[in-house]
């Protein structure tokens, strides 16, 4: 078992800043996939960012450039620092673990960025 906990959201101006972490911990060691997933109000789930466990990292065009998401080592912290936010980035966050045949998710956070 794999358990994620979720830490860093909030409320923000448009222009800001907001750093999310997602701890991980159990079987770590399984894990080859990290994402942020994202549920803005109305639409359906998407992954923001992702990070394998050999470090390559993936990004939806629309937070592109403004995120950056990063793990340490062994894979037991993964963090997403979102800059120049928006208020279209206003959201629901979920950290997902994913091993080579199960999904895990924390249980999200949410983030407000104000006009």
């Amino acid at each position: 078992q794999v358990q994620l906990v979720e830490s860093g959201g909030g409320l923000v101006q448009a222009g800001g800043s907001l750093r999310l972490s997602c701890a991980v911990s159990g079987r770590v060691s399984s894990i080859n996939v990290v994402a942020w997933y994202r549920q803005i109000p109305g639409q359906q789930r998407e992954v923001a960012a992702q990070i394998l466990s050999g470090g390559g990292v993936g990004y939806a065009d629309s937070v592109r450039g403004r995120f950056t998401i990063s793990k340490d080592a062994a894979m037991t912290k993964v963090d997403l620092q979102m800059n120049g936010l928006k208020p279209e980035d206003t959201a629901v966050y979920t950290c997902c673990a994913m091993s080579f045949d199960q999904a895990y998710w924390g249980r999200g956070i949410q983030v407000t960025v104000t006009p």
